[in-house]
Protein backbone atom coordinates (compact mmCIF):
# COMPACT_ATOMS: atom_id res chain seq x y z
CA UNK A 1 0.00 0.00 0.00
CA UNK A 2 3.30 2.15 0.83
CA UNK A 3 4.25 1.56 -2.62
CA UNK A 4 1.23 2.91 -4.30
CA UNK A 5 0.73 5.85 -2.38
CA UNK A 6 3.78 7.06 -3.03
CA UNK A 7 3.44 6.31 -6.74
CA UNK A 8 -0.21 7.80 -7.06
CA UNK A 9 1.41 11.26 -5.10
CA UNK A 10 4.08 11.27 -7.90
CA UNK A 11 0.89 10.61 -10.47
CA UNK A 12 -0.76 13.37 -8.46
CA UNK A 13 2.25 15.80 -8.91
CA UNK A 14 2.64 15.34 -12.82
CA UNK A 15 -0.74 15.29 -14.02
CA UNK A 16 -2.44 17.11 -11.51
CA UNK A 17 -5.62 14.86 -10.81
CA UNK A 18 -7.41 13.81 -7.97
CA UNK A 19 -5.83 10.58 -5.83
CA UNK A 20 -8.10 7.98 -6.42
CA UNK A 21 -7.77 8.59 -10.54
CA UNK A 22 -4.65 8.72 -10.04
CA UNK A 23 -3.61 5.46 -7.95
CA UNK A 24 -5.75 3.49 -10.58
CA UNK A 25 -3.38 5.26 -13.19
CA UNK A 26 -0.30 4.71 -12.11
CA UNK A 27 -1.38 0.79 -10.71
CA UNK A 28 -2.15 -0.19 -14.41
CA UNK A 29 1.26 1.85 -15.56
CA UNK A 30 3.00 -0.63 -13.10
CA UNK A 31 1.16 -3.74 -13.76
CA UNK A 32 1.81 -3.03 -17.88
CA UNK A 33 5.40 -3.12 -16.94
CA UNK A 34 6.14 -5.14 -13.63
CA UNK A 35 9.46 -6.26 -14.84
CA UNK A 36 11.05 -3.35 -15.11
CA UNK A 37 9.66 -1.85 -11.85
CA UNK A 38 10.96 -4.76 -9.74
CA UNK A 39 14.10 -4.61 -11.24
CA UNK A 40 14.69 -1.42 -10.70
CA UNK A 41 12.92 -0.56 -7.40
CA UNK A 42 15.09 -3.85 -6.07
CA UNK A 43 18.24 -2.01 -7.44
CA UNK A 44 17.33 1.21 -6.49
CA UNK A 45 16.72 -0.08 -2.70
CA UNK A 46 20.07 -1.41 -3.14
CA UNK A 47 22.51 1.05 -3.75
CA UNK A 48 20.69 3.19 -1.73
CA UNK A 49 21.26 0.80 1.30
CA UNK A 50 24.69 0.75 0.25
CA UNK A 51 24.73 4.61 0.43
CA UNK A 52 23.60 4.92 3.73
CA UNK A 53 26.01 2.13 4.95
CA UNK A 54 28.92 4.27 3.32
CA UNK A 55 27.54 7.38 5.49
CA UNK A 56 27.05 5.45 8.80
CA UNK A 57 30.52 3.39 8.18
CA UNK A 58 32.20 6.81 8.07
CA UNK A 59 30.34 8.31 10.97
CA UNK A 60 31.04 5.73 13.15
CA UNK A 61 35.02 5.82 11.69
CA UNK A 62 35.29 9.26 12.30
CA UNK A 63 33.28 9.02 16.05
CA UNK A 64 35.91 6.27 17.19
CA UNK A 65 39.10 8.56 16.24
CA UNK A 66 37.19 11.42 17.59
CA UNK A 67 36.71 9.33 21.38
CA UNK A 68 39.91 7.66 20.54
CA UNK A 69 41.68 11.15 20.99
CA UNK A 70 43.15 9.93 17.30
CA UNK A 71 42.66 13.35 15.79
CA UNK A 72 45.04 15.49 17.03
CA UNK A 73 44.26 19.09 15.77
CA UNK A 74 40.58 17.83 17.69
CA UNK A 75 42.33 16.26 20.73
CA UNK A 76 41.71 19.26 22.99
CA UNK A 77 37.92 18.86 22.16
CA UNK A 78 37.88 15.18 23.08
CA UNK A 79 36.43 14.35 26.51
CA UNK A 80 38.30 11.96 28.78
CA UNK A 81 35.84 8.65 28.61
CA UNK A 82 36.09 5.17 30.59
CA UNK A 83 33.79 3.58 28.07
CA UNK A 84 33.79 4.84 24.59
CA UNK A 85 31.48 2.72 22.97
CA UNK A 86 27.93 3.92 24.22
CA UNK A 87 28.92 7.33 22.46
CA UNK A 88 29.85 5.75 19.14
CA UNK A 89 26.50 3.52 18.71
CA UNK A 90 24.90 6.64 19.23
CA UNK A 91 26.38 8.69 16.49
CA UNK A 92 25.86 5.19 14.37
CA UNK A 93 22.48 5.27 15.05
CA UNK A 94 21.87 8.55 14.65
CA UNK A 95 23.95 8.59 10.95
CA UNK A 96 21.56 5.79 10.16
CA UNK A 97 18.73 7.88 10.66
CA UNK A 98 19.69 11.29 9.23
CA UNK A 99 21.20 9.31 6.46
CA UNK A 100 17.81 7.44 5.98
CA UNK A 101 15.87 10.40 5.56
CA UNK A 102 18.04 11.89 3.06
CA UNK A 103 18.50 9.32 0.90
CA UNK A 104 14.51 8.52 0.85
CA UNK A 105 14.48 11.78 -0.97
CA UNK A 106 16.95 10.13 -3.63
CA UNK A 107 14.38 7.32 -3.45
CA UNK A 108 11.92 9.56 -4.36
CA UNK A 109 13.17 11.15 -7.03
CA UNK A 110 14.45 7.72 -8.75
CA UNK A 111 10.93 6.64 -8.43
CA UNK A 112 9.75 9.69 -10.65
CA UNK A 113 11.81 9.73 -13.31
CA UNK A 114 10.95 6.05 -13.49
CA UNK A 115 7.56 6.87 -13.84
CA UNK A 116 8.22 9.32 -16.41
CA UNK A 117 10.30 7.19 -18.51
CA UNK A 118 7.26 4.82 -18.23
CA UNK A 119 4.97 6.93 -19.26
CA UNK A 120 7.18 8.74 -22.08
CA UNK A 121 7.21 4.56 -23.30
CA UNK A 122 4.26 4.18 -23.42
CA UNK A 123 3.00 7.61 -24.64
CA UNK A 124 5.76 8.09 -27.48
CA UNK A 125 6.73 6.22 -30.24
CA UNK A 126 9.55 8.03 -31.56
CA UNK A 127 8.27 9.10 -34.54
CA UNK A 128 8.13 13.21 -35.90
CA UNK A 129 4.69 13.23 -34.37
CA UNK A 130 5.48 11.65 -31.48
CA UNK A 131 9.02 11.98 -30.03
CA UNK A 132 10.57 10.59 -26.95
CA UNK A 133 10.99 13.24 -24.44
CA UNK A 134 14.11 11.26 -22.31
CA UNK A 135 17.48 12.20 -22.43
CA UNK A 136 19.32 10.98 -25.50
CA UNK A 137 21.68 8.98 -22.86
CA UNK A 138 18.80 6.95 -21.63
CA UNK A 139 17.63 6.84 -25.34
CA UNK A 140 20.84 4.97 -25.79
CA UNK A 141 20.79 2.64 -22.72
CA UNK A 142 17.18 1.66 -23.38
CA UNK A 143 17.92 1.59 -27.26
CA UNK A 144 15.14 3.83 -28.67
CA UNK A 145 15.58 6.40 -31.38
CA UNK A 146 13.45 9.82 -32.58
CA UNK A 147 12.92 9.13 -36.13
CA UNK A 148 14.10 13.03 -37.48
CA UNK A 149 11.15 14.22 -39.75
CA UNK A 150 11.88 14.79 -43.38
CA UNK A 151 12.04 18.18 -45.00
CA UNK A 152 10.26 18.33 -48.49
CA UNK A 153 13.11 19.66 -50.84
CA UNK A 154 11.45 22.21 -52.98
Amino acid sequence: MKFLNKNAYIMIAAHGKNFCTSAKNVFMLILRNIVRVVVIDKVTDFLLFIGILVVVAASGAFAFLFFDGRITFLSSYTPTLNFYVVPIVLVIIGAYIIASAFFSVYGMAVDTLFLCFLEDLERNDGSADKPYYMSSQLMKIVGKKNVLARRDSR
